[in-house]
């Protein structure tokens, strides 16, 4: 009885999942986004929840000296568990995510779903200055992912659905829907098409009501009433200009430290440990650097904050520090949080100083200086203006400021660009050549693998031919170039081009006196089978020839032209303008 009813199930589980797979596309699409959206929601509810849970616990039990020791702890911990327990990555994650989605066909192991949340989850907990955001969009996507995989998706897809799972994670966690699909289509997938916007939509808008109904619908930083005059949009040029300048030093001091910190500490374990020393230090004596530091953000908002423009300054400087510290030492977060941050305390030193210099000038409340510097540092840090303002408006119902908010959130990234080419989250992979967006040549080239391109109808020949030797060859071969291979080692020697010699092998003369050794090209560049379309297209402009060699351990494989990456390269574009 138990057997058969096993076997019913199994029958009934593989009767559901082929009818998943044999699904339309477009209500495949729907129907994991849907689940995405349920599942990002829930992880997005649970870390907040939990950070909270654990902040009013340690609020209960902290002494002057677990203060100050916490953040060590918390960064050696979290390093430990990602790097050697979970063997995955720290930092904020969204390079990974996005290199997935460029390269990988939307990829992302099932791990990442669990560990960026947990590590996060040590990390600012203990102190540590960072945000929840990155890794529960890392979490979400890789969620996405895997739904994917299970229903047997295609790369189309997968990646729809992975970055879906971003969308749903901003959601949920600012309960800001349309952030989360701006967020997603303007940072990470970085196209907006149909086949795209359908799951992240339907993603996005799960993950908010989920959110809504465990956390209820709150808006995280509500604000009063705002007038806007002119001369609060004339000022924010002042202030884009203010929000670019930190946005740069905070984009330039988290790689410098970074790269410094990796440089300096081999051991992942020391550097999580000399990385949080600073951080400690800079806690313990400025407390409203801690954590994701939402309440300060509020502060600055509603009014509240009554300590000057010093301690604003501070607030600046030693949060880009501290986060930079954080992040660098391995520790697990993202930086939507300390851009808010530092954005609401620059928009209000640029309003103090005004109003020092200047008292008569008339402006509108403070609070209205701190969105925009909210809105300017997400537009410069991210390279997202859209998502620098929808965010703001959502996370502060601030729709009354929206005249010097899209001001200061298309200058400040504009501005940044003079000096800062890509956003925090794509430098890395631009520089090792990893991030190429849907439909470019690079993405295109990326999709084509050089053994497609591999031609092997060559007719090898030896060194001792005489020329000869060559007419018989030439008459059988389909090609007008021919490889020249040791006869015992089998190594590639070099390449005869017919049209160097035709000359001098009609000449009855030569052809019993002049060696193939003698006239071959040996200076010739060569290529790999694992080398990339764009590193063999630069090796063609170089050279300026129509075909090079393909070589591996000195062996000759077989030659890749110019004309059949062309062709396959119109075959490619069109698969990818057909999707």
């Amino acid at each position: 009885m138990n057997k058969r009813f096993i076997n019913k199930l199994a029958q009934l589980k593989n009767s559901i999942q082929e009818f998943l797979i044999n699904l339309d596309s477009r209500f495949k699409l729907g129907i994991i986004g849907f689940i995405v959206g349920v599942t990002s929601g829930l992880a997005a509810v649970a870390l907040t929840f939990s950070l909270k849970s654990i902040a009013s616990f340690l609020n209960q039990h902290k002494t002057e000296y677990i203060d100050f020791i916490l953040p060590v702890f918390g960064l050696f911990l979290t390093v430990v568990f990602l790097k050697y327990i979970i063997r995955d990555f720290g930092g904020h994650g969204l390079p990974e995510v996005i290199h997935s989605i460029s390269l990988k066909g939307g990829k992302i192991k099932l791990r990442s779903a669990v560990s960026k949340l947990i590590g996060s989850l040590i990390t600012i907990s203990s102190g540590g200055s960072a945000g929840p955001e990155a890794p529960v969009v890392v979490s979400g996507s890789a969620i996405g992912s895997n739904f994917a995989s299970l229903f047997k998706t295609d790369e189309r897809i997968r990646i729809a659905v992975s970055g879906s799972g971003a969308a749903a994670a901003i959601a949920a966690i600012f309960n800001a829907p349309l952030t989360g699909i701006i967020f997603t289509m303007e940072v990470i997938i970085g196209e907006w098409t149909p086949v795209y916007l359908l799951p992240v939509v339907i993603a996005s808008v799960t993950g908010t009501e989920i959110s809504r109904l465990l956390k209820g619908n709150q808006i995280p930083f509500a604000h009063h009433e705002i007038n806007v005059s002119i001369t609060d949009i004339t000022a924010a040029v002042g202030l884009a200009l203010f929000c670019a300048f930190f946005s740069i030093i905070f984009i330039k001091f988290l790689r410098g430290t970074s790269n410094t910190l990796s440089q300096v500490f081999k051991s992942s374990l020391t550097k999580a440990i000399m990385g949080a020393i600073p951080v400690a230090i800079i806690v313990y004596f400025l407390p409203q650097v801690r954590g994701e530091g939402y309440e300060f953000i509020e502060n600055l908002i509603s009014g509240r904050f009554e300590e000057g423009i010093l301690l604003l300054f501070l607030v600046v400087i030693f949060k880009i520090i501290a986060t930079s510290f954080t992040l660098g030492a391995g520790g697990a977060g993202g930086v939507f949080a300390p851009a808010l941050v530092i954005g609401s305390a620059t928009g209000l030193l640029f309003y103090s100083i005004i109003k020092t210099i200047s008292p008569q000038i008339e402006l509108s409340s403070p609070g209205l200086y701190s969105l925009m510097g909210m809105s300017g540092l997400i537009g410069g840090i991210l390279n997202a203006p859209l998502t620098g303002i929808f965010l703001i408006i959502e996370i502060t119902d601030g729709y009354d400021a929206i005249l010097p908010l899209l001001l200061v959130s298309f200058l400040s990234p504009t501005i940044v660009r003079f000096f800062e080419h890509h956003s925090i989250y794509h430098y890395e992979l631009i520089k090792k050549g990893l991030l190429h967006r849907p439909r470019t040549d690079g993405r295109i080239l990326a999709d084509i693998k050089p053994i497609e391109l591999l031609e092997q109808d060559q007719i090898c020949i030896h060194p001792d031919y005489t020329l000869k030797d060559l007419i018989p060859v030439i008459k059988k071969s389909p090609r007008n170039y021919f490889p020249v291979i040791d006869r015992e080692s089998k190594d590639f020697l070099g390449m005869i081009y017919f049209n160097d010699i035709k000359e001098l092998i009609f000449d009855p003369g030569l052809q019993s006196t002049i060696l193939v050794e003698e006239i071959m090209h040996t200076d010739l560049i060569t290529v790999s089978l694992s080398d990339s379309l764009s590193e063999i297209q630069k090796k063609f402009d170089h050279t300026d020839t129509w075909s090079l060699p393909v070589v591996e351990d000195a062996k000759f494989k077989g030659l890749i032209s110019k004309a059949g990456m062309l062709d396959l390269y119109r075959k490619e574009l069109k698969v990818q303008t057909d999707k």
